[in-house]
């Protein structure tokens, strides 16, 4: 797989990859609860436990030259609007891999890609883990700041 946009063959290739590993985590009874797999959309929808965020999901979408992931964080803030964005913008330098972006409604995601050639088993650990990492870290901060009069939750790394 070059540059350019993956065959057919390989994109099924890469899909079967990616549907390996989803069994084979699941089976271990790690961080994985549940994955769907949309076959014809080539996207899984893998579900985590958390403990900061009840429900941590992963969306993995195969597209012509990359794995495109995205979780949803939170939804958008209604309180320190402008002071929870900051928050999140200035967490994005210590981000590897991933970055914050807001998606539909303004709510916050955790998005990034993976050229499709680069797609293994390491490479899904790592875009699974650290969407689970970063949300746990992030979620309790940016919720405390977004619905301040109604999330009261220990602050990391922010001082108003």
């Amino acid at each position: 797989m070059g540059a350019g946009a993956a065959s057919a063959r390989e994109l099924d290739a890469v899909a079967a990859r990616i549907s390996d590993w989803a069994e084979r985590q699941l089976k271990a009874d790690g961080m994985l609860v549940a994955v769907d797999h949309d076959p014809e959309a080539r996207r899984w929808y893998a579900r985590m436990r958390g403990e900061e965020k009840a429900v941590i999901t992963v969306w993995l979408t195969l597209r012509e030259r990359s794995l495109h992931h995205e979780t949803q964080v939170m939804p958008a803030p209604e309180e320190n609007v402008e002071a929870c964005y900051e928050y999140l913008l200035r967490r994005n330098a210590s981000l590897i891999g991933t970055r914050f972006a807001l998606g539909a409604e303004d709510a916050v995601y955790l998005v990034g890609q993976t050229p499709v050639g680069e797609v293994s088993d390491t490479a899904l650990d790592h875009i699974v883990g650290s969407a689970y990492a970063y949300t746990e870290e992030c979620f309790p901060t940016a919720m405390s700041i977004g619905y301040a009069s109604r999330f009261r939750r220990p602050r990391r790394g922010w001082q108003p």
